[in-house]
């Protein structure tokens, strides 16, 4: 189990969120008649079923109320078809208030549910647990005397749950009245947000046997929250656990007041109520007159944007063009410069380089008209007596 929540946003103080199974056939006349009762009685402004794209087997519901006569509720249901039992569904339901919700509103779930036997075309089959077979929201749910299966169940109802679970332990055999589930003393907002799970006197080893691996433990007679998958930083486990819970029927005020302060710790939203809230929240089509206006006024706004963006970038271009055009007209109007005569040129040799000396030195060596000196005359030659120095003649 995942202790960490850093990466997760909070739960808001203004989201109700449930999530079930509907086992019974005809799940969306079931839906449609409880909002058209509700609609007709007053309870609901209005709802609606947007328009799925073709072949999609999801179904949609989407209501409006205010509560208390001011506050404005969106809720959005989402049907999807459950795979192991053609006739069943698992639905999914959040509700956003323009306020902080209030546990004294009625509960979203009754809205688009049926809530009691005696109301028309009643189906109470909408309250089973989303993952975990043999669960239900309105029933106080008894663990399984397999020690090994009551921990599967427990673990596996506590992982992502997003509903509160909260586990008895019968001190000892209660009465009728002590066997009616606990939630149902709960107010409105809280009723069909808590699953109750009841572990008999004998099972009070085997049940904190199964909590072990959830790190909490139920006092004898007592009960326990379970800790949310993954905890919150700074999570303590002992605040939600109570000693003593008398089921006779009375109120318990204690445990009461640790499922309040549960349901307001800001625990971190699950990954699959992110999405639901997101699909609420952009994908919303059942709007009031005064929706639909500020909704188009926004939509002119956003294409007056995007048209004077379009003119200011067709005006630089066109401001780009004709000086570019400009640049170019001037540079072909303008004659070509004419290069100056040999002899006009400036004189770029007044300081030569030195291969330029060079080339000048051997070019006078080459040419400069030195008379080569003359060859001595052979010994035999006449005359030849007559060059001899002075100094061979006799004196």
């Amino acid at each position: 189990m995942s202790n960490s929540a850093t990466d997760r946003a909070a739960i808001p103080g203004t989201l109700w969120a449930a999530r079930g199974r509907h086992t019974g056939p005809a799940t969306e006349d079931v839906v449609r008649r409880t909002l058209r009762r509700h609609r007709e009685g007053g309870d609901i402004d209005d709802f609606a079923e947007p328009l799925m794209p073709e072949g999609s087997e999801h179904r949609i519901f989407e209501a409006r109320w205010r509560a208390v006569g001011t506050v404005m509720v969106r809720a959005r249901l989402t049907l999807v078809p459950w795979q192991s039992r053609p006739e069943g569904y698992a639905w999914t339901l959040v509700a956003e208030a323009e306020q902080p919700w209030d546990e004294a509103w009625p509960s979203p779930a009754t809205l688009f549910w049926p809530e009691g036997g005696s109301a028309p075309g009643y189906d109470g089959d909408w309250d089973h647990h989303p993952t975990v077979a043999g669960l239900r929201f309105r029933q106080a749910n008894a663990l399984p005397e397999d020690d090994k299966e009551m921990r599967r169940l427990l673990r596996e109802a506590a992982r992502e749950a997003w509903c509160v679970n909260l586990v008895v332990h019968e001190a000892m055999t209660p009465d009728e009245r002590g066997r009616l589930p606990l939630a149902r003393l709960l107010p409105p907002g809280l009723r069909h947000r808590v699953l109750e799970h009841r572990a008999a006197p004998q099972q009070l080893r085997a049940v904190n046997w199964a909590l072990k691996v959830l790190d909490v433990e139920v006092p004898r007679g007592g009960a326990v929250l379970l800790a949310p998958d993954p905890a919150p930083d700074g999570y303590d486990r002992g605040t939600y656990s109570v000693r003593s819970v008398f089921l006779d029927g009375s109120e318990p005020t204690e445990l009461f007041g640790a499922v309040r302060h549960f349901v307001a710790l800001p625990r971190p939203m699950p990954r699959d109520m992110a999405q639901a809230l997101t699909d609420l929240r952009e994908n919303w089509t059942l709007l009031t007159v005064r929706e639909e206006l500020e909704r188009e006024r926004r939509r002119v706004a956003m294409y007056a944007d995007a048209l004077e963006a379009m003119t200011k970038s067709r005006d630089l271009y066109r401001q780009a063009a004709e000086e570019a055009h400009e640049a170019l007209a001037a540079y072909r109007d303008q004659p070509a410069p004419a290069l100056p005569l040999p002899h006009q040129r400036p004189d770029a040799t007044r300081t030569p380089s030195a291969l330029h000396q060079l080339t000048r030195t051997f070019e006078r060596l080459k040419f400069s008209p030195r008379t080569p000196r003359a060859a001595p005359p052979p010994d035999d030659a006449p005359g030849g007596h007559d060059r001899t120095d002075g100094a061979d003649r006799p004196s």
